[in-house]
């Protein structure tokens, strides 16, 4: 080997392998060792040899422990909440973002920077202060709850949402949409800014109305950012933990409200009985990411058959 491609191959490798030590110590290993422990029964309360266990801990997992009230297990009720959140992200924040980024692209009413910043402050606080400031709202003698009580006349009405296992992602929802709506209607002002307002000017000269304008000329051209801000979406609601940690109050209220990361989080760390079983969090978790991986795919299908370039 000549001495030149030996240098090339050393500044090659001493560019490379910072990232590669990097990305093999804080996302490869944490990955393989996650389905390693999902595989076997390790508890550091328990004494002895790890025992492989192979798929067992997956179907344990999904099975185990029926809800309080009724006989759907823990899992299929924190993914169901999960689920919920998945489709309140997608179908609430999103289209929201969206029209609010149009009506203020296209100056649609006065002082649009002022709106502009105020939809999207609460995305500078933080999530627990959210979490608790909502759960102070809908508390049962909260703000919600009296306005509720005056205008049904009943002063001794009760409002605990979060006590209803039917109901209790309603306020979850809510804050959810306020707190996220901003994020993608900065992205969506963003991409909104770089289309030649010409086109717009063409249109608006033809006869078309800001209703044609926007579902004929902005959404195609904005499908690629659509896709990105679904994948965002996605991600996001299936590791949010903070918001909905904080908003659900301990006992029942948490327990309907749970999501797939919270209930990750009391098997391995937070239960009475046996506060360590690492090997079921490994196995959840492995889910979690499974079912992003789903969802970002039939994204991506979705994409595609709407004739989007983009593909994650």
């Amino acid at each position: 080997m000549k001495k030149s491609d030996k240098r090339d191959l050393l500044t090659f490798i001493g560019f490379v392998a910072p990232g590669l030590l990097v990305y093999l110590f804080v996302i490869a290993y944490p990955i393989c060792y996650s389905v390693f422990l999902s595989l076997t029964n390790y508890n550091p309360n328990l004494k002895g040899a790890i025992e492989f266990k192979g798929l067992a801990n997956y179907w344990k997992v999904i099975t185990m422990n029926p809800q309080i009230g009724s006989n759907i297990p823990e899992f299929w009720h924190a993914f169901k909440n999960n689920m919920i959140v998945v489709a309140v992200s997608v179908f609430a924040q999103i289209p929201i973002g969206f029209i609010l980024a149009f009506i203020l692209y296209r100056k649609q009413v006065k002082c649009a920077g002022f709106f502009q910043s105020m939809v999207f402050l609460p995305h500078f606080l933080s999530t627990i202060v959210i979490g608790i400031m909502w759960r102070m709202l809908f508390m049962v003698d909260g703000p919600v709850a009296t306005l509720i009580q005056k205008f049904t006349g009943n002063p001794s009405a009760q409002f605990d949402l979060m006590m209803d296992p039917n109901k209790c992602m309603i306020p979850i929802g809510i804050a959810l949409v306020w707190m996220y709506t901003g994020f993608y209607m900065i992205i969506f002002l963003a991409n909104l800014q770089k289309i030649n307002e010409s086109m717009f000017e063409a249109a608006k000269i033809d006869g078309a109305s800001e209703v044609q304008i926007f579902f004929k000329i902005t959404i195609p051209l904005l499908a690629g950012s659509i896709l990105t801000s679904c994948i965002l979406a996605i991600a996001g609601s299936l590791k949010g933990f903070s918001l909905i940690f904080a908003l659900a109050p301990e006992g029942k209220a948490r327990i309907n409200s749970e999501v797939l990361p919270i209930y990750m989080y009391r098997i391995a760390f937070n239960t009475a009985k046996d506060p360590m079983r690492y090997a079921y969090g490994a196995t959840i978790s492995n889910i979690v990411v499974l079912i992003s991986i789903l969802l970002i795919m039939f994204s991506n299908w979705v994409g595609k058959k709407l004739g989007t370039d983009e593909e994650y």
